[in-house]
């Protein structure tokens, strides 16, 4: 059974205490949230700003690091020593022996801090689970590793996030909008979360239209929509929703067709994609779009050609043109663009 994370300074009899941590992954907002905590747990008198010290690898030595984390707390039971980029900095690529002595040194001295020691290694980008000091940390009866890794798809975190941080509820087409507007930089996705919670107010679930309504989601949406219009032949829902498009908070035309022009140079990327023998599910990866976006991709791209792609997008950087040199009226543009795929 895994030890508690946080907690106070156990008697000899109930032992192991745990001295050092190592947090790392790309995922920065639990990271840090974990790292905060550790703060919160030195309490928030001016006693715990005294016996608290953080360092960044690339400039503070080892021996440097383990005298602060083992000098005598003062007037405390505990001192916290945090550390951002340590391991990284120790095992790049170039650091040579010095590197090589600082990562012995580590593994030397870490096992035996005083019960009085929270040393925090915070690396901002995953590790192998073949590091020494990962292994260390993982092993030994003092220390603690954890990785926090973002997801490639944020719908789940979300949902989660909503529940355990906001206790609130959140529709999964709502998540999943908000996934693949934020993509995973689950930073944005929590500040989103909160704007929405005050938004739908204490108790009501958070729905796609709430989404729609706070956040950039909806011009994507819609340019999904008014493709799959396009695909079918409905050009009357096609010409609508590029209106409502052009014309809601103001957008002016030229933003309108750089995202339509963005979205048909995705479509023929995707369908390159997929006739050259790659598979759905590796578009996000190689496109670097999100997941979400990389479904809605595979999916439209069945009722275009190759050749009808480019097509759209050669007219497409013509009208686009034509608009910015004066030749054209953008509500004509979009008309025309319409009417040549449709027809």
């Amino acid at each position: 059974m895994q030890r508690p994370l946080y907690g106070r300074i156990e008697s000899m009899s109930e032992k192991p205490t745990t001295t050092f941590y190592i947090f790392h992954g790309d995922d920065s907002l639990t990271r840090d949230e974990a790292v905060a905590k550790l703060r919160t747990s030195m309490g928030g008198d001016s006693n715990a700003d005294l016996n608290t010290s953080e360092f960044e690898g690339d400039s503070a030595s080892v021996p440097e690091i383990i005298n602060a984390v083992s000098s005598y707390p003062f007037l405390s039971d505990r001192r916290l020593v945090i550390v951002k980029g340590l391991i990284g900095w120790l095992t790049r690529k170039g650091a040579g022996q010095a590197g090589k002595q600082g990562v012995e040194k580590l593994l030397e001295e870490l096992p035996n801090l005083p019960p009085y020691a929270r040393l925090v290694l915070v690396e901002r980008e995953a590790l192998s689970d073949k590091d020494k000091l990962v292994q260390l940390a993982g092993s030994h009866p003092n220390g603690y590793v954890k990785a926090f890794v973002a997801p490639k798809d944020a719908t789940a975190w979300i949902q989660k996030r909503a529940h355990s941080e906001y206790n609130a509820q959140i529709e999964n087409r709502a998540a999943s909008a908000l996934s693949d507007l934020v993509g995973d930089d689950l930073r944005r996705a929590d500040n989103e979360l909160a704007k929405l919670v005050s938004f739908v107010g204490e108790g009501n679930a958070i729905t796609e239209d709430a989404v729609a309504a706070l956040t950039p989601y909806v011009p994507e949406a819609n340019i999904f929509e008014m493709v799959d219009a396009l695909a079918a032949g409905q050009g009357k829902k096609a010409l609508e929703l590029l209106h409502r498009l052009m014309h809601e908070k103001d957008r002016d035309a030229f933003s309108l067709f750089g995202m339509i022009i963005r979205q048909f140079r995705l479509l023929l990327l995707a369908k390159e994609h997929l006739t050259t023998g790659g598979a759905p599910g590796t578009i996000a990866s190689a496109l670097s779009v999100a997941p979400f976006t990389a479904q809605k991709l595979a999916q439209q791209s069945r009722s275009f050609n190759i050749l009808q792609l480019e097509k759209i997008l050669r007219a497409l950087l013509d009208y686009d043109l034509k608009m910015k040199t004066g030749r054209i009226d953008p509500d004509l543009a979009l008309d025309l663009f319409v009417a040549s795929v449709t027809r």
